[in-house]
């Protein structure tokens, strides 16, 4: 298997067609966990419109990947991309079973932004987090984002607006 990146217990890569099974087998396994925080593409065709989604010029998606087995563990999105004076997206990511608190989301989700960072040349990442995500606020906290604020109603999720805790990371500067 070819990764992006590797670290610790996962690794990176595009999402590809053909996993389309294990990442809807997964994604249905989590599906009430994430709720109402996220709605994971858990069936062919929303898997199919992803795809679409992450390919155009103003997203990314990456799979989690457990190293030892190479099984989806999760999936990161950077969306909203912005070049010019922003160089900056959207930073979205889940954990599907058994790899909730294992490690592979800090992980995976570090390696994103590394990536982001380097090879996609983004200076600017956000990440919109609903107040009582804990797990998600911890995991954004231990990468280093910062809180920068609160939207109320911000994005349209599960059926409803849904407030948002602004977090941010920004590139560390070159020396």
């Amino acid at each position: 298997m070819r990764y992006l990146r590797a670290g610790g217990p996962a690794a990176i890569r595009r999402p590809r067609p053909s996993d389309s099974d294990e990442f809807v087998a997964a994604a249905r396994r989590r599906r009430e966990l994430h709720r109402p925080w996220l709605v994971a593409p858990d069936g062919p065709e929303e898997y199919g419109r992803y795809l679409s989604r992450i390919r155009r010029r103003d997203s990314s998606g990456y799979l989690i990947c457990d190293r030892a087995s190479g099984a989806i563990a999760g999936y990161v999105n950077i969306s909203g991309i912005v070049l010019g004076a922003l160089h900056g997206g959207y930073l979205g990511y889940a954990v599907f079973e058994p790899y909730s608190g294992t490690g592979h989301a800090s992980a995976g989700v570090a390696l994103v932004i590394d990536h982001a960072f380097g090879a996609v040349g983004l200076h600017r990442l956000e990440a919109n987090i609903q107040p009582g995500n804990e797990p998600s606020r911890r995991l954004a906290q231990k990468l280093g984002f910062r809180l920068e604020g609160f939207s109320p109603d911000y994005l349209f999720i599960d059926g409803a607006w849904r407030d948002h805790e602004r977090w941010a990371i920004t590139a560390p500067a070159a020396t």
